[in-house]
């Protein structure tokens, strides 16, 4: 057969196998079967720690909102924005101390 044909022939398989790659050796079952579980494990990994920060971001306007303070749209985008989960915690316990909503975000010297 020429490459063309090859080609060809390969590309109508292609369209008629099923979704699902079929993994026949034991190789390729091992390896396919653990780059998919890593996959599972950092996709699970990265939505909790976005879950988190998302709940971190909404305590900090939480504690704003119940000491009075109105937030501005940049500085509720600043907050809901960030995924530092670290920086969150800051904001959130100097949120419940901060004089001004500037003090939220001033760094201690």
């Amino acid at each position: 057969m020429s490459a063309p044909d090859i080609r060809r022939l390969l590309e109508e398989i292609m369209k008629s196998a099923s979704t699902e790659w079929p993994v026949y050796s034991p190789f390729a079952r091992e390896h396919f079967g653990r780059g998919k579980a890593e996959g599972k494990t950092e996709g699970k990994a990265e939505g909790k720690a976005e879950g988190k920060a998302e709940e971190a971001g909404r305590s900090v306007l939480l504690v704003l909102a119940a000491r009075g303070f109105d937030v501005p749209d940049d500085i509720h985008a600043r907050i809901v924005t960030c995924t530092d989960l670290a920086q969150l915690e800051t904001w959130l316990a100097r949120a419940a101390t901060a004089q001004t909503l500037q003090g939220l975000f001033d760094e201690v010297s």
